[in-house]
């Protein structure tokens, strides 16, 4: 295996110091959401930022427990409604994340596809267990689909995430084709997790890779499913559904230093066992959570060219939309 760059494993280890969730109680991770990174110019080049020539608004959409925060990405000098939607779900292991880490993969997105991106800021662990984060992401993406033109977005559906949000797009797409609901095109799923009943032990060789480890795995599925979640349910487990087939088109994306790597495969060759077109790509040298990172990865920026690729092919635009 290729050694993870240097600078990736420094900044996890200094995220390890300052968070570690499997030793936390419930309310200091409770305490820990409030908290928002600065906006500056290191925070910027370190995490990325929205490219010019996108319009953001927040704004609330309803949900089954209250309003949902979300966030439009739109080409700003666009006035047609006939761009691609694309709704997209953050990571954060279901007990963190909010608007703000998904701004440069989803504006990057409305500007390379030219699609209409919405970022939603789901119900978080542990103060809300399982379902309620997939409540809420299937609240939105149907309030997207069904304000598509009002949104200037009346082309097809894409969903993305990455971790914890690759596991919610995934179940969208189960949750769509089971409900009638929204008809999707393509999943973009970044390092998702999709098998929570796995039984996961530390590679010998690195027991503890930057911003995800076996130990840190247990303990966000211990706060998403709560005391009475069942983790073999495909809401959790999007690969124990019964049946894959009908599908959206896929694409999954691994880091080869990921412990979520094999969830990533084991769903790839899922989806094409049921007929699926399905495109598997792992990035050499790289860990959990290098796409959120642009400033230190250049395997983040090769991930989100092949993601715009393929959003752009499934979903009948060109690339090069915003310049």
């Amino acid at each position: 295996m290729a050694r993870i760059d240097v600078r990736l494993r420094a900044m996890g280890w200094l995220a390890r110091r300052q968070v570690r969730v499997e030793t936390m109680s419930e309310a200091g991770l409770v305490a820990l959401q409030g908290r928002r990174i600065p906006a500056n110019a290191v925070t910027s080049w370190l995490l990325g930022a929205v490219p010019p020539g996108i319009g953001v608004t927040d704004r609330t959409v309803p949900g089954p427990a209250g309003p949902i925060p979300v966030r439009v990405y739109r080409p700003a000098a666009a006035a047609d409604t006939g761009r691609p939607l694309v709704v997209y779900f953050h990571g954060g292991g279901f007990v963190f994340g909010n608007l703000d880490l998904g701004n440069w993969m989803c504006g990057t997105v409305a500007a390379r596809v030219g699609a209409v991106v919405i970022s939603v800021d789901y119900r978080l662990a542990p103060g809300h267990h399982f379902p309620a984060a997939v409540e809420d992401c299937y609240a939105a993406l149907t309030w997207a689909a069904g304000d598509a033109a009002g949104l200037g977005a009346g082309g097809p559906i894409g969903v993305m995430g990455e971790s914890a949000g690759g596991n919610l797009a995934a179940v969208m797409c189960l949750l769509a084709r089971e409900r009638g609901g929204p008809a999707i095109r393509h999943q973009a799923l970044i390092y998702p997790a999709t098998d929570m009943t796995a039984v996961r032990e530390p590679d010998p060789a690195d027991p503890a890779p930057p911003f995800l480890s076996v130990a840190e795995i247990a303990a966000y599925k211990r706060h998403y499913l709560g005391p009475g979640g069942d983790p073999a349910n495909p809401w959790a487990s999007p690969l124990l559904a019964a049946d894959h087939t009908g599908l959206p088109p896929a694409l999954i994306q691994v880091g080869e230093h990921d412990p979520l790597r094999a969830d990533g495969q084991r769903y790839a060759a899922a989806l094409r066992a049921a007929g699926v077109p399905v495109r598997f790509t792992e990035y050499v040298g790289v860990p959990h959570g290098f796409m959120n990172f642009p400033g230190l990865s250049r395997a983040a920026h090769q991930a989100m060219a092949e993601i715009c690729a393929e959003q752009a092919a499934a979903l009948g635009t060109s690339q090069g939309a915003v310049t």
